[in-house]
């Protein structure tokens, strides 16, 4: 299984020397190089400017397949809002056998590409991502959370499900669970974000085809129930809220809000389910053309929905 390749403008840009253990990094975009089963890996990190000593919240933003942390960061939309309400995010990078910066993909279970093929331990990294942003900066291990794009979706899946003791909540768009193992320590806060019209990682499930292969994708519902049951929520949802968008053609686009909730400890399961959107990231200028990609949505922004889902939780509060 794997996901659409967002292919990157950017190559990275040279890691920085890693300052001593407990150096702050100051405010602004930092690119960490980490050594992580036998490779040298990096993530950058965007650190807001400082407005007290209190620890920070950290979003961790998984790029889609065949994408780059730079990439990611440039339409993600969440750097403006780490800046606004004081949290840090680290963007990490994937893995390739040959181009280097470029064309990464994460190891997301049954997904995608080299990283997968190869079994890269990218839960591994990330927990050691975690640890060296809590060695530069003020972390709130309490308030550690993860969303990501196609590919990294299926990451920010795989990192709670087998990392949950570390993880307050996710927020995963454009790509539904790829886990044959699952079995979480905790409950979870999920919100997911998807399109039925995604012509990339199909919505019901099934099998699309890229470079000459076919790509098997599971029905993002079923992914969800999977959460549900280990939630503890109701089976049937609660319609919380719908919205529209009309785009400059004419085309409707739709958004309805779904929440099985109240689930154990205080968990949710929610999802925006939209209509008319393609594959794209919500709110944000398609990077590839729209046959590929499909129709581009401001329906909902995925970066406001995403962080207004995660900051209502901690690990404490579960």
């Amino acid at each position: 299984m794997r996901i659409v390749p967002l292919l990157a403008a950017l190559t990275l840009a040279c890691a920085q020397p890693n300052p001593p253990a407990g150096t702050l990094l100051a405010a602004g975009d930092h690119v960490r190089a980490l050594a992580h089963g036998g490779a040298e890996r990096s993530y950058v990190l965007h650190v807001p400017p400082p407005t007290s000593s209190d620890p920070l919240p950290l979003v961790l933003a998984f790029h889609g397949g065949g994408g780059n942390a730079p990439g990611f960061q440039r339409y993600a939309g969440l750097d403006a809002l780490a800046d606004r309400d004081g949290f840090l995010v680290a963007y990490p990078n994937g893995s390739n056998r040959v181009f280097e910066g470029r064309l990464l993909t994460w190891n997301a279970g049954e997904c995608c590409g080299f990283a997968a093929e190869t079994g890269v331990d990218d839960v591994g990294f990330t927990l050691a991502v975690i640890d060296d942003v809590a060695r530069h900066g003020a972390l709130d291990r309490s308030r550690v959370y993860a969303t990501g794009h196609s590919n990294g979706a299926m990451m920010a899946y795989r990192l709670a499900a087998e990392a949950s003791e570390r993880v307050a909540a996710i927020a995963p768009v454009a790509g539904a669970m790829a886990l044959e193992q699952f079995a979480p320590t905790r409950a979870v806060p999920v919100l997911h974000i998807h399109s039925v019209d995604d012509p990339r990682a199909l919505y019901a499930g099934g099998v699309t085809e890229t470079l000459g292969r076919a790509i098997s994708h599971h029905p993002a519902e079923a992914e969800l129930e999977r959460w549900r049951e280990r939630d503890g929520c109701p089976r049937a949802p609660t319609v919380l809220e719908r919205r529209s968008w009309q785009t400059a053609g004419g085309a409707e686009h739709s958004a309805t809000l779904l929440a099985w909730q109240p689930c154990t400890g205080g968990s949710e399961v929610r999802l925006w389910k939209l209509t008319g959107a393609g594959h794209g990231w919500p709110g944000a200028d398609p990077v590839l053309p729209e046959r590929i990609m499909g129709p581009r949505s401001d329906v909902i922004s995925a970066a406001d929905e995403v962080w207004a889902f995660l900051r209502r939780f901690s690990l404490h509060s579960l």
